[in-house]
C-alpha cells in the first residue's frame, strides 16, 4: 500500500468516439502532422470520416506513413523533414509501432536532435527534458497499450541490433481516444498477435514485483475481458462487443505495464526483437506457455507459499469459471490454457522468421528478467528459447 501510479490524463473511449477528433484538435490549433500506418487505415471508411471533419474545420494536415517498427532512422528523417513545418498537434492513428513512431516524434521534433542519444541503454546517458508537442494516440489494434504509456519503443534489427525506449513521464499521450470501430479492420492474424500481447502484458504485470493493489486492480479486470473476448473476436473480427473487450483490455495493459514493470516475456521480446525482424506480438504469443510454465514450475519447486503462485491460481479461476478447486487446480489450467491458446491460434515458431539456435547466447547475455516472480537461470531461459525455435 505504497506506491506511485501515472496515469493518462484525459481518456474518450467508446464506439464513434473517433468523431470527437477534430474538436479536440482545434483545442490546440488548426495545424497537424499525422501518423499512420502503410495504407490499412487510410483505405478504411473511417478515414474518409476523419478526413472530411478536417476539411469542415479548416484543420491542415501533413501525413507520414510508419510502415514498420519504429527505427532511429526513421524518427530523425521524420524530425528532419518536419523541422520547419510547426505543428500544433502529433496524431498517430495506427497500431502499437504507429502510435510509438508518433510519440517518438513528438518528442525529438522540439530538440531536433539524433533520437539515439536519448534511448535507453543504447544512447551517450543524456536524459530528455521532456518538451514534446502536444500528442494525441489513436489505436487500431488492440495489443501495445502505447496509447497509456509513457515510452515509445524504438529498434534497429541486426547482429548489434537493439530494442529500446525513450522515455519519460510527460510523453504519455495528451489524448487517448480509443474507439473500438477503429479495429474492425484488423486482420486475423494482427487480431491474434495483439491480443496476446495484450494478455502477456497483463498477466506479467499482475505477476510482477513491482506490481501494487491498483495495478493488480486494473490488470485483474483486463484479463477478465480477454477471458471473455479475445477468443470470440478471433473467430468474429467484425463482433464490435469482443472489439471493444479487447480495446479496454489492451488500455489496460498499458497502465499496468507502465506501473509495475513486465516479466521475462517481454525480456525476451526486447533482445529478440533487436536481433530479429520479428513482429512483437508473434514474439510475445509464442514465448508465453513455456514462459510461464517454467516460472511457475520454479516458483513451487523453491517456494510454494511464493503469492505469485495464488496469483497463477487466481487467474485461472477467471479462466476456468469457478473455484471449488485447489490453488494448484487452477494454476496448471492457467499454463494449459495458455497453451491450448497457442494451439488454437496456430502461432508459429520463431524459427520460422529466422530465429536460429547460434543466436541464443548473444539473445541471454541482453535478456532482462527483472521484475519477473522467479529470478531465472540462464538454463532455464534457454530451455524457453529452445523450445520456441
Amino acid at each position: 500500500m505504497n506506491y506511485k501510479v501515472l496515469l493518462p490524463p484525459n481518456i474518450e473511449f467508446g464506439i464513434g468516439k473517433r468523431e470527437l477528433l477534430a474538436g479536440k484538435i482545434l483545442e490546440f490549433g488548426n495545424r497537424i502532422l499525422l501518423i499512420t500506418g502503410e495504407s490499412s487505415f487510410l483505405e478504411s471508411g473511417n478515414w474518409d470520416q476523419i478526413e472530411k471533419s478536417f476539411k469542415t474545420n479548416q484543420i491542415v494536415f501533413e501525413l507520414i506513413r510508419v510502415r514498420k517498427e519504429p527505427t532511429p532512422e526513421i524518427i530523425n528523417e521524420a524530425v528532419r523533414a518536419f523541422s520547419g513545418y510547426d505543428p500544433d498537434v502529433i496524431i498517430a492513428i495506427g497500431g502499437g509501432s504507429v502510435l510509438d513512431a508518433g510519440k517518438a516524434i513528438s518528442a525529438m521534433l522540439p530538440l531536433k536532435e539524433p533520437i539515439i542519444n536519448y534511448l535507453e541503454g543504447v544512447g551517450d546517458g543524456r536524459s530528455h527534458p521532456g518538451t514534446k508537442v502536444p500528442f494525441f494516440a489513436l489505436p487500431t489494434t488492440s495489443g501495445t497499450g502505447s496509447e497509456a504509456t509513457k515510452n515509445s519503443v524504438i529498434s534497429r534489427v541486426g547482429e548489434n541490433g537493439f530494442k529500446r525506449s525513450l522515455r519519460h513521464d510527460n510523453f504519455i499521450p495528451d489524448l487517448a481516444l480509443i474507439d473500438p470501430e477503429l479495429t474492425l479492420h484488423c486482420q486475423e492474424n494482427i487480431t491474434i498477435w495483439s491480443g496476446m500481447d495484450a494478455f502477456t502484458q497483463l498477466l506479467e504485470s499482475y505477476l510482477s514485483t513491482s506490481a501494487n493493489t491498483l495495478t493488480d486492480a486494473i490488470a485483474l479486470s483486463g484479463l477478465e475481458m480477454i477471458d471473455k473476448f479475445l477468443e470470440r473476436v478471433v473467430n468474429d473480427g467484425t463482433d464490435l462487443e469482443a472489439r471493444s473487450g479487447m480495446a479496454y483490455a489492451a488500455f489496460c495493459s498499458g497502465i499496468t505495464l507502465a506501473n509495475a514493470g513486465l516479466g521475462i516475456v517481454h525480456g525476451f521480446a526486447s533482445s529478440i526483437g533487436g536481433r530479429v525482424d520479428i513482429p512483437h506480438g508473434l514474439i510475445c504469443a509464442s514465448l508465453m506457455s513455456v514462459s510461464n510454465e517454467i516460472t511457475l514450475n520454479k516458483l513451487l519447486k523453491e517456494d510454494p507459499d511464493d503469492p505469485a503462485i495464488l496469483k497463477y491460481a487466481g487467474v485461472g479461476r477467471i479462466f476456468h469459471g469457478s473455484s471449488d478447486r485447489d490453488d494448484m487446480f487452477y494454476a496448471e489450467f492457467l499454463i494449459n490454457k495458455i497453451y491450448d491458446l497457442t494451439l488454437k491460434f496456430r502461432l508459429p515458431k520463431l524459427g520460422e522468421f529466422g530465429l536460429e539456435p547460434d543466436m541464443i547466447p548473444g539473445i541471454l547475455k541482453n535478456t532482462s528478467n527483472k521484475n519477473n516472480p522467479a529470478k531465472l537461470s540462464e538454463s532455464e531461459m534457454k530451455e524457453i528459447l529452445i523450445k520456441t525455435i
